[in-house]
């Protein structure tokens, strides 16, 4: 129906196909640019600061618990977030290492 109403609003009554796969290519381009890209970069940032944990790192997760690590295992963390609490969670959980205040 919608191919109907192209060659109904061209004058010659024929569509332009290169026109058509411009528009297509350049569509596509575009969800690439501003979809695709940009979350296989945040990815890889996330792949590459939960590879990069070590003993000491402070860090938050996703819900918003901030502790220091204090043991690693292959996909989990156990970090201290007070004096004698220790949790247990997933490494890919882990969504920042925070800025240390040790230097200050």
């Amino acid at each position: 129906m919608i191919a109907n109403v192209w060659i109904m609003a061209s004058p010659d009554g024929g569509g332009n196909p290169m026109g058509t796969l411009f528009m297509l290519a350049a569509f596509f381009a575009i969800l690439y640019f501003l979809l695709i890209r940009p979350q296989r970069q945040q990815q890889k940032a996330h792949q590459e600061l939960v590879a990069g944990l070590k003993r000491g790192d402070e860090i938050a997760t996703v819900g918003g618990i901030v502790g220091k690590i204090i043991h690693l295992e292959d996909d989990r963390v156990m970090i201290k977030t007070a004096e004698d609490t220790r949790l247990e969670v997933e490494r890919s959980k882990v969504t920042r290492r925070m800025e240390s205040s040790e230097g200050a």
